[in-house]
């Protein structure tokens, strides 16, 4: 790679580009400009790794002891369970990685790249998937670009890019085209772009010098580099943080809420996500009781009995019944089932499948106003002087910078705005000679285009942000304010202003900077009107409805901001202007009770979102400017549309197919429709396992005979566990989708108690009844009707847990959980009369045994069926409810 960097003419890098042939020719020789990616997983390896899972590790662990003290039935069965665990993981996950894979496609790259259709003929800009470019093309970049390729610059105006991903370096570096005499590093060297960076402000053309294997980052794949370009491997970082933050969960420790400044300096890609978090601290929960339960059935049973070692079997298979095996299974995939209905019915893709359930817990959305409330399509309203006097020459002034800007800039694609201004003001591209420009920076919030004007003088062209525009003209005091007075009032009528000035200078040769733009002559305002978007509304509404706030953060003046909301129909409130003033306990106050925040800048969009995400709420972010790439990274959720900025779509979680609000709905529809299920799943099980072994525990402790043997527990489990797959196949209630959903372990623990206890006395009647029945005469072993009546009466019991704790309530078709339940049922009834019972020591029952079996779930259903209609709001929504601010 270094010689192509120091010998450009093998690339044949005429700024015209190459022509088709030659592309192509040359991608067959050098392959696609792919990043040799990690190799693909086998499944042999998944089914492996599946073995790191918490509760599968424990019943691994579990398995070998019990193989240890000879105890091979036991032995059998749980490793049988954990074998089965593990292929349904795998699988699924596999099968998830395909999908991602798929839908990784649909957002793939693309780059702006000169080419010729053929030897002599004019370069046409087109755009072409990254994995395209050969050495030898000339792209064009602009901000929010990924550096798609090692690049030289040919030309280059006001171009910084982010190399944080190859150097560390935070603070954008500053490139152009003359190379640097200091030799300190490749990375240094100003001429040279690298993949992996991205441009944070400025335009480019650059060749292609390096593709695929041979780039820099691809040689880099995996560690961090030094700015010299040598590579370093960094592992401890990541793996330090994690391991922390898991040591935390498993001592119980509830992770404390980041501070606004922590997320200045983080994102949460960097750590776990809030559904990460929650499956955390419920698994380490329900681990310390497996890990409990068996000393503590030894211990009794050896105090009682004097039978310690004989019950260690027994001890294990309680444990292992407290397990929720499918967990893996079941949240892998109702989220994946749940990304693929939002990608083939909405467009809309999820690049992370934890996000679809973050998705689901959002109560606040951040969005920016222009693109999403209104149309991304400005129309030209009038132009105007200081004292509001239509003024022609304005428009002129603001459609010549817009004309130069972007053809000396060479931006990749022309800005919305410019393209409105050049509408209106018709040609005026051969009134003035372009020099050179310096494209909108969305820190300055201003673009500038330099002419030439009278002989031997330049003219420097502003147009931006009316703020920062009077803010560099010659002006007294009190014209200034006059100057903001007038633009307030014009705003607050719901139009956009541009404010346009100009500055003569000496003519020079050497580069114009953004230094250079001052002292300027103020010439007037353009005034744009923004459309609403045609669904804007609607969406607006259905967010509502799902209990999800709308918070509007914009870079446009207050007025215009509150006019659109009003005209949606939504509140607009209190009307914030900027924060950069405020402390962090101001601005968490101000944010509770503020919906539009105007003239924000892109750090005041990350500290708004992070304020937010500190108060207790899940934040979700859509943006798809440079400027919004901070508060995307900030966000539980970013969100981005597919035809955002490069460096805005790769940091965001999900990607729109369109920009539009009403994909949004759809999205966290989806998410808390998985979210839901997972919840269910969880409420179903860990109740009824609870309630059952507590049950068995008591029985235990009074019968003079294990009320189960340890393999009727396993195969017990092993059907209950396989019936609750069809918890990802089900549709929840509608009150289930009409709030954010959250996993909390409190909340868990808190419902375990109730419905636990429950379904504990509901086992312990049974047991009551078969005490007394077994007191009679009968010819059978009293023993193996008192396991077999047991087993089906606890199956017989889960399956009316099934359907009366699914998704928060009845009213609906049973569908394919009613079908599991069914069968589980049926297991339960014909599972001990049968050749598989016989060999589990179950034995078919007498007729009379069977009404006072179904006597007992009869009268279960209804109590529950009672607690559930009389739990409150709060205790309706405990396993799945709204973040609490």
């Amino acid at each position: 790679m270094e010689s192509d960097l120091r010998t450009p003419s093998r690339l044949d890098d005429f700024p015209r580009g190459l022509t088709d042939s030659e592309a192509e020719a040359r991608l067959a020789v050098v392959g696609g400009n792919v990043v040799p990616a990690a190799r693909p997983i086998r499944w042999p390896v998944r089914f492996v790794r599946s073995l790191r899972d918490p509760f599968t590790a424990v019943l691994l662990c579990l398995g070998l002891v019990s193989a240890a003290v000879t105890a091979w039935g036991t032995a059998s069965v749980i490793l049988s369970l954990v074998a089965v665990s593990c292929v349904l993981r795998a699988s699924g996950e596999h099968q998830a990685e395909r999908f991602l894979s798929g839908l990784r496609e649909l957002v793939a790259g693309t780059a702006t790249v000169l080419r010729r259709p053929a030897a002599g003929g004019p370069p046409l800009a087109r755009e072409i998937p990254v994995a395209e470019l050969v050495p030898g093309d000339v792209i064009r970049l602009g901000p929010g670009d990924l550096v798609p390729a090692d690049v030289r610059l040919l030309r280059a105006t006001g171009l910084t890019v982010h190399q944080a991903p190859l150097t560390g370096e935070s603070a954008p570096v500053v490139k152009g085209v003359h190379p640097d005499a200091a030799d300190r590093g490749v990375f240094a060297r100003p001429e040279l772009c690298f993949q992996g960076s991205a441009v944070a402000s400025g335009s480019a053309t650059a060749v292609v010098v390096a593709t695929g294997a041979r780039t820099r980052f691809a040689g880099a794949h995996g560690g961090a580099v030094r700015p010299d370009g040598s590579a370093r491997i960094r592992r401890t970082p990541v793996r330090f943080t994690r391991h922390c933050v898991r040591k935390r969960l498993r001592r119980g420790a509830r992770p404390a809420a980041p501070t606004v400044s922590q997320f200045e300096h983080r994102t949460s890609r960097g750590a776990l996500s809030a559904f990460d978090r929650s499956l955390h601290g419920i698994s380490w929960v329900l681990i310390r009781f497996m890990l409990l339960a068996p000393p503590l059935v030894l211990m009794a049973s050896a105090a009682l009995r004097g039978q310690g070692p004989e019950t260690l079997p027994f001890a294990v298979a309680v444990a292992v019944g407290l397990t929720p095996e499918m967990l893996p299974v079941v949240v892998s995939t109702c989220l994946a089932r749940g990304a693929s209905g939002l990608a083939r019915t909405h467009g809309v893709v999820v690049k992370r499948l934890p996000a679809l359930h973050d998705l689901g817990a959002v109560d606040v959305l951040c969005l920016d106003k222009t693109g999403t409330l209104t149309q991304d399509r400005p129309v030209v309203e009038r132009s105007f002087d200081a004292d509001g006097r239509d003024d022609p020459p304005a428009l002129d002034w603001a459609a010549t910078a817009a004309w130069w800007t972007l053809q000396l800039a060479e931006l990749p694609t022309p800005d919305a705005l410019d393209e409105a201004l050049l509408t209106a003001a018709g040609p005026v591209g051969e009134r003035y000679d372009g020099v050179a420009a310096l494209p909108f920076d969305p820190v300055r919030r201003l673009a500038t285009a330099v002419v030439r004007g009278r002989l031997g003088t330049h003219v420097l062209v502003v147009k931006g942000a009316v703020a920062e525009v009077v803010g560099r003209c010659v002006l007294d005091p009190v014209e200034r304010e006059r100057l903001l007075a007038r633009a307030d009032r014009e705003a607050a009528g719901g139009l956009r202003l541009l404010a346009v000035a100009t500055a003569e200078r000496p003519a020079r040769t050497r580069a114009w900077t953004p230094a250079d733009v001052h002292g300027l002559t103020f010439r007037g305002f353009v005034a744009l009107r923004d459309d609403l978007a045609p669904t804007a509304a609607d969406a607006l509404r259905d967010l509502t409805a799902l209990g999800v706030g709308v918070k509007i953060l914009t870079g446009d003046h207050p007025g215009t901001a509150a006019r659109a909301c009003r005209d949606l129909g939504l509140d607009p409130g209190v009307v914030a202007e900027g924060v950069d003033g405020l402390a962090d306990a101001e601005l968490a106050d101000l944010v509770r009770r503020t919906t539009v925040f105007a003239r924000c800048t892109p750090a005041d969009k990350a500290r708004i979102v992070a304020a937010l995400r500190a108060d207790g709420h899940t934040v979700g972010f859509l943006g798809d400017g440079v400027n919004d790439v901070p508060a995307l990274g900030a966000a539980d959720v970013g969100i981005a549309p597919r035809d955002a900025v490069d460096v805005a779509r790769e940091r965001a979680d999900v990607v729109l197919g369109e920009k539009d609000l009403a994909a949004v709905a759809h999205a966290v529809t989806a998410g808390r429709h998985s979210s839901g299920n997972i919840a269910t799943y969880l409420r179903v099980t860990l109740s009824s396992n609870l309630g059952n072994v507590v049950a068995m525990l008591a029985a235990g402790l009074l019968l003079p005979f294990l009320p189960m043997l340890p393999a009727q527990v396993l195969v017990q489990n092993l059907c209950f566990d396989a019936a609750q797959l069809a918890y990802a196949y089900d549709r929840p209630t509608p009150g289930v989708l009409a709030r954010p959903t959250v996993l909390r372990t409190r909340d868990f623990l808190r419902f375990l108690g109730g419905f636990g206890a429950l379904n504990a006395v509901a086992d312990l009647a049974t047991f009551g009844v078969l005490a007394l029945a077994l007191h009679g005469p009968d010819t059978l072993d009293d023993r193996a009707v008192f396991h077999s009546a047991w087993f089906t009466e606890n199956l017989l019991t889960q399956a009316v847990v099934m359907l009366l704790l699914r998704g928060g309530g009845g009213g609906r078709g049973a569908g394919v959980v009613g079908r599991a339940a069914g069968a589980l049922a049926a297991v339960g009834l014909l599972l001990p009369p049968s050749p598989v019972g016989d060999s589990l020591g179950l034995v078919g029952l007498p007729g009379s045994y069977y009404a006072g079996l179904v006597v007992v779930p009869v009268l279960y259903g209804g109590a529950l069926a009672v607690a559930r209609r009389r739990s409150s709001t709060a205790r309706d929504r405990s396993a799945v409810g709204p973040a609490q601010p």
